[in-house]
């Protein structure tokens, strides 16, 4: 397992899976072990998935000052990555909360992106928010399944401001595309992968400074591919079609019946989509 020194000096330690052209893939949670990432659907048997331990997670050391697990700061540990990796530029891949941190990377650092893409990505750093009532038309696509009386009451009580424990994990199914023990199985790993006090301070005040970042994206030049889950409740595919045109060469793609874990409900199709993006990019 291969570890680099962040610029505080934290040791962090990347997984590389695959072979090819070098692909960082920076993990959502938020702060959660980019174990959960698995190799993306088998998107290793394109590319060398380069998959990086923020901070405090997985094998990467918990830093001396719990300030430095601030999206913001850790912008230069994936900097520091690249320098690490010897690459004049990224092809960079980032899941979930994970989106955040590479579009801070991407705005900090706009001519070491080559591409960049984001899966059912979190909105935080672009200002943008998802209003409850399209959480609960989305989740009413779901009214044949099984489970879906009890989690549309959990969600509905959410809307309604009971963010109870219990409610959240009662939505829990909502997020794959299928809730079968697959599904559950990689559910119940969650909490012994994420770092919750990490969690607690990655998108504290002031990290997010929306209006620069939009600004900064209309003048972003290399090309980026933003997706969502047809199912996805924590990024609407009608929200990230949005964040899609605020950028100045986005394309945007709906992974049919899927939730935010699209390597999961499709495998196959999910990497011949990612690997169609950076391949295109990379030959021409």
């Amino acid at each position: 397992m291969p570890t680099f020194a962040a610029p505080d000096g934290t040791a962090l330690a990347y997984h590389v899976h695959g072979a090819g052209a070098p692909l960082v893939c920076l993990p959502g949670g938020p702060m959660q072990a980019s174990e959960y990432l698995g190799e993306l659907g088998g998107l290793s048997a394109y590319r060398e998935l380069v998959m990086l331990d923020l901070r405090g997670t997985g094998d990467s050391a918990v830093p001396a000052d719990d300030a430095t697990y601030r999206c913001d700061h850790q912008v230069d540990d994936v900097e520091a990555l690249r320098e690490t990796l010897g690459l004049a530029q990224l092809d960079l891949l980032a899941h979930s909360a994970g989106a955040n941190l590479a579009v801070l990377y991407a705005t900090r650092y706009p001519s070491r992106v080559r591409r960049l893409a984001l899966i059912t990505p979190s909105v935080y750093a672009v200002g943008l928010t998802v209003a409850g009532e399209t959480r609960l038309e989305l989740a009413r696509l779901r009214a044949e399944e099984p489970w879906f009386g009890p989690a549309y009451a959990a969600l509905e009580a959410i809307t309604a401001g009971d963010h109870s424990a219990e409610n959240w994990e009662a939505i829990t199914p909502f997020s794959y595309g299928r809730w079968d023990s697959a599904a559950q199985d990689f559910h119940a790993l969650e909490d012994m992968q994420r770092n919750d006090e990490a969690a607690f301070v990655y998108g504290s005040a002031g990290v997010y400074t929306p209006h620069s970042t939009r600004a900064a994206l209309a003048d972003f030049a290399a090309p980026v591919l933003l997706t969502a889950g047809e199912y996805d409740l924590g990024a609407p595919p009608a929200t990230v079609a949005s964040y899609a045109a605020l950028w100045a060469d986005a394309t945007f793609t709906t992974h049919p019946a899927a939730g935010h874990f699209p390597w999961l409900d499709d495998p196959a199709a999910f990497a011949s989509t990612v690997n169609a993006f950076f391949d295109a990019h990379w030959k021409g």
